[in-house]
């Protein structure tokens, strides 16, 4: 049979399914993506409401994801990089904290912080001289304990923690009390360290945009929705059936496969609210990090602090909610305003969106960084591919979308590229 007539289908437009379908066509063939809405991109959508660019929650691309760099091309995303540093919001006050040896404009406002003490500098240089010196795999081959408790184990105070590290690691793994994996801490930091946090100029759907761009000989099927995968076919929602050579299920695969509906993943949600507002309280591309645990606003970020392609009138702000909460919309976003008045010295914002997200990141144990070909196989015709099976990060997604789509072309009999496989 020739290449372009097996029926491969891959269950989800993310940017895991699209990595998956363009590592298919690399070896010539032609895949089909299903996708339940109306355009690429998973979690990473970006709309433009009353002349703003608003992403669906406030997400980062960091620069060191090996599989970022190996699947996209930052130049023709026109990355904005955000300075390598946080301001903090505490005790009324606004302190920068940042790292000096990639940019000498955060040294004087870092050594005059107060966040944190001598011994904490210290540590933080340690923590990043052992970071630098190990792999990623060598990071997920550790022993794994929450973040607070590794922070704790290293000897961080108390003050550091809950000044920098809580407010600032919460917004990222999107749970307050830092119960995530210690081994995603050390790799987020580590990526951190070894690049930039950066949005694309048009938003964080130019990730997927490109990467769709990049797709010749694959189809897409939008507003069409699974109900079943079995082997050898795929059962949407209005009934029809789809034969199928294989299938990559690049979302999350419990709802779809009989055998797996005891394994439902569990979520962590949040909530990003964004404003308009009169004038910046951060000058500078910084996150704006609220270092008072019985707040509801976790971080704040002032977008046109960074060079942006649709820009409304005034200035755009968006604000995270990482807190588990029972408020109405009306009360959140008065709590919220109340809140940025109260802390941030931010006297007026209007209202522009919420973006109420249940399922923002897959909340897992045992977090790895990589796997086989074979364990992203589940039965002879069904790969399985998606963050939730590694570590719920951009890098994991793409990864194990390659991973998948090389499962399948060595199924096919193909010979695999294994220089694609460089842990």
């Amino acid at each position: 049979m020739e290449k372009e007539a097996y029926k491969i289908y891959i269950i989800g437009a993310g940017v895991s399914g699209l990595v998956a379908a363009k590592t298919l066509e690399k070896y010539g063939y032609h895949p089909v993506i299903i996708e339940a809405t109306d355009r690429a991109g998973g979690r990473l959508k970006t709309d433009i409401v009353n002349g703003y660019q608003l992403d669906h929650g406030f997400q980062v691309l960091l620069t060191a994801y090996p599989s970022a760099k190996e699947n996209l091309d930052y130049d023709a995303l026109d990355l904005q990089t955000f300075l390598p540093g946080a301001t903090i919001f505490t005790n009324g006050n606004q302190k920068t904290l940042g790292d000096p040896l990639r940019n000498l404009s955060l040294l004087l406002p870092t050594l005059f912080s107060g966040i944190g003490n001598f011994s904490d500098k210290l540590k933080i240089l340690r923590l990043n001289k052992r970071l630098k010196q190990q792999s990623l795999a060598e990071i997920f081959d550790q022993p794994e304990t929450t973040t607070l408790t590794y922070l704790r184990q290293l000897g961080f105070s108390e003050d550091m923690i809950a000044k920098f590290f809580r407010p600032f690691f919460s917004g990222i793994f999107l749970e307050p009390n830092l119960e995530t994996s210690s081994r995603m801490f050390d790799f987020v930091y580590k990526m951190f360290g070894e690049g930039f946090a950066a949005l694309p100029k048009a938003g964080i759907e130019a990730i997927p945009k490109q990467l769709a761009t990049q797709l010749k000989q694959t189809k897409f099927y939008f507003n069409t929705r699974v109900d079943k995968v079995e082997d050898g076919k795929i059962t949407l929602n209005n009934g029809d059936v789809l034969e199928s050579h294989f299938t990559i299920v690049a979302t999350e695969a419990s709802p779809l496969i009989s055998n797996l509906k005891s394994q439902e993943t569990s979520w962590k949600s949040c909530d990003t609210l964004y404003f308009e507002t009169p004038k910046r309280t951060i000058s500078k591309p910084l996150i704006g990090l609220v270092a008072d645990e019985s707040l509801l606003v976790n971080n704040i970020f002032y977008h046109h602090s960074l060079a942006i392609a649709s820009k409304g009138t005034q200035e755009l702000l968006s604000v995270t909610v990482v807190k588990d909460h029972n408020l109405s919309e009306e009360f959140l976003i008065k709590k919220v305003q109340e809140e940025l008045k109260t802390y941030c010295d931010i006297e007026s914002c209007t209202f522009l969106k919420r973006y109420q997200i249940p399922k923002a990141l897959p909340n897992l144990q045992n977090l790895q960084y990589a796997v086989s070909l074979t364990e992203t196989r589940l039965t002879n015709q069904v790969f399985l591919a998606g963050d939730v099976q590694l570590n719920g990060s951009l890098n994991a997604a793409m990864s194990v979308g390659s991973t998948a789509a090389h499962g399948v072309v060595e199924a096919l009999g193909d010979t695999v590229n294994m220089q694609a496989f460089k842990f």
